[in-house]
């Protein structure tokens, strides 16, 4: 028996799944986290540094970890992805201005070698706001199409509203359950 398949027996007992909450400042990451965990979301400040919560889905437990999107905090990421089995990259669906500077950050996010194999789900959040860009305009703007190492979804979504966060919550773990929970 291999070392990855004792890795892979260990954490199919324990279900345990790690998701990295990545994305520019002010995307929503720690709203969608609030409202995804059930807390109350009236009063969120700028994360400078990160968040970890654990919490139980569907019979998963995860650990979320949301880390801030500031500029002068992105050099720190690199730090958090050890064992990430997901990536949740949040957008402001409402913000076409910074759109640019997001897919860069995303495309040389999906280049790091710690994060090869991880599932990507963007959320493209904000929808609910009056102008916010569609999920053909943000795919593109993000160059989505064009990511072969990685499965990847798209939806459109809502922190305040909670608006298929659970759908595209529901499907990074089914995705990453496929990978990881699955003996060869």
């Amino acid at each position: 028996m291999g070392f990855l398949t004792i890795l892979k027996k260990l954490r199919q007992k324990e279900k345990e799944m790690r998701i990295l909450m990545l994305g520019l400042d002010n995307a929503g990451k720690t709203t969608i986290l609030k409202r995804f965990n059930g807390e109350p979301i009236d009063t969120i400040s700028p994360t400078l540094g990160f968040n970890i919560k654990t919490l139980e889905h569907r019979g998963f437990k995860l650990n979320i970890w949301d880390v801030g999107g500031q500029k002068s905090l992105r050099s720190y990421w690199k730090n958090y992805f050890e064992s990430t089995d997901g990536v949740a990259w949040v957008v402001d669906s409402a913000d076409a201005r910074r759109l640019a500077d997001c897919a860069r950050e995303l495309h040389s996010l999906l280049r790091e070698e710690r994060l090869a194999g991880a599932t990507l789900l963007v959320l493209a959040n904000k929808a609910d706001l009056p102008g916010a860009l569609s999920l053909q305009e943000i795919r593109e703007a993000l160059d989505l199409d064009s990511i072969k190492t990685h499965h990847w979804r798209i939806v459109r979504c809502s922190a305040v509203t909670g608006e298929n966060l659970l759908d595209g919550m529901d499907w990074m773990l089914d995705d990453i359950a496929s990978r990881i929970f699955t003996l060869d």
